[in-house]
């Protein structure tokens, strides 16, 4: 892969519907199930309801949305990077903006069938603290945590 020119920024609304189109194409490449919810609908959740209690930055190359984070300090309540632009460095860096600006310490969840982001998670430093299905697809997930003084003493 060629070198990117990417840039991280703080979300806008003037990206909404680039940064929906992405989020759900790279959750479909990634547990295999479609968005239950309306277009519509999720990008009002994404400019009403997680802008509102969540810092959330996109991965742009060039003019075009390729992956989003949303934390805050003690959560990552999303982390989607573009399956074409995966392996690329983005989601480590979308990963380290969270982890310094947390707490120093952050949980996050990932469904099951989603091997590629446990392998991810997991090669930075997050370990497994439960196992449930409390989200809207039903499916199995995963808990995860990262702790800063874990990592410090590896």
């Amino acid at each position: 892969m060629k070198s990117l020119n990417v840039n991280i920024i703080t979300y806008s609304s003037d990206f909404a519907e680039q940064t929906v189109k992405m989020w759900r194409d790279s959750k479909l490449e990634a547990i295999g199930v479609k968005e239950s919810h309306s277009f519509e609908s999720h990008v009002y959740f994404l400019n009403s309801i997680l802008t509102k209690e969540f810092v959330v930055e996109l991965a742009m190359v060039d003019e075009n949305v390729v992956g989003l984070i949303a934390y805050n300090q003690t959560e990552i309540n999303q982390l989607y990077v573009h399956h074409d632009y995966q392996k690329s460095g983005m989601g480590y860096a979308l990963l380290q903006r969270a982890k310094d600006h947390s707490s120093g310490k952050l949980t996050l969840y990932t469904f099951e069938v989603n091997k590629k982001a446990q392998r991810f998670y997991e090669k930075n430093g997050f370990k497994i603290i439960g196992r449930g299905h409390e989200n809207e697809e039903n499916l199995p997930d995963i808990q995860y945590e990262w702790r800063a003084n874990m990592e410090q003493s590896l």
